[in-house]
């Protein structure tokens, strides 16, 4: 067998199908490429029609096969419906990565209640309909992976984003508690926590005290790029190398939830 076989047994996607929520984003549209790479089909699944599109548009130009479908993770009937639309291209889906997510920076005395709800209803209460929709499925045609998605700030204290902060902390539960649940049944549900990849919905939130703290931090004392999650996504998606891993947290952070002082 050659290497470039070898590799492909391990880590190769072809013929899957991946349904990516919240596909259309920065970090959703890296990984939706990235697994297109590897061989799946891609359905991009986010609120915004005109997102994407383009999004769909960008994929098929690096020659990915793609469809897109709006969803509101929010809206059970509304993810049956992104499930039935994802089942045409093959008549299953193997993986599905849960990648919608939103936040808002407030000190703590000035959260929201309004704001809060709101941002606890998409990343978690979206996770968990999304994970019983798609898991419904999974089970009548011989499993699949999932792949959720938390943060560094799951289990590490993080100042003006206190909702986002509860939501990925329940994430990463609810991802163990499901694991737990269907391990057997030919289901595997791990999480990704990565550190701080500027993205729109957090860039407002970088004034020049926050970076620096954030470098001070983080031991690579960098970013990280949103190509620096793929691999991770793949050995945690893939049905050969992620057989034995489920309730896994994998920090892609740069050293950030090691850094001591």
């Amino acid at each position: 067998m050659t290497s470039s076989a070898y590799l492909e047994s391990l880590f190769g996607l072809k013929g899957q199908v991946a349904v990516i929520i919240g596909g259309a984003g920065a970090l959703g549209l890296c990984l939706s490429s990235g697994l297109g790479k590897a061989g799946a089909k891609i359905v991009v699944a986010d609120v915004n029609e005109l997102a994407c599109q383009k999004a769909v548009e960008q994929l098929s130009q690096e020659g990915i096969e793609a469809i897109w479908a709006t969803v509101n993770v929010t809206d059970k009937n509304s993810l049956r419906l992104l499930l039935a639309e994802s089942l045409k291209l093959t008549g299953k889906v193997d993986m599905l990565v849960n990648c919608a997510g939103i936040n808002v920076g407030n000190s703590f005395l000035d959260v929201d209640a309004e704001q809060w709800d709101k941002i606890l209803s998409v990343n978690l209460k979206g996770t968990m309909l999304s994970c019983q929709v798609f898991i419904e499925s999974m089970l009548q045609t011989g499993g699949g992976s999932i792949l959720n998605i938390g943060s560094v700030n799951s289990d590490r204290p993080l100042s003006r984003v206190f909702a986002y902060a509860a939501s990925k902390a329940g994430v990463v539960n609810l991802t163990q508690n499901i694991a737990q649940e269907f391990a057997t049944q030919g289901i595997r549900v791990n999480a990704i926590c990565p550190g701080f990849f500027p993205a729109e919905q957090n860039r407002k939130l970088l004034d020049e005290k926050r970076v620096e703290n954030i470098m001070n931090g983080t031991p690579m004392r960098r970013y990280g790029d949103p190509q620096e999650l793929i691999g991770a996504a793949i050995l945690l998606l893939s049905k050969q190398s992620g057989s034995y891993i489920t309730g896994a947290t994998l920090y892609v952070d740069g050293g950030f939830t090691c850094n001591w002082f």
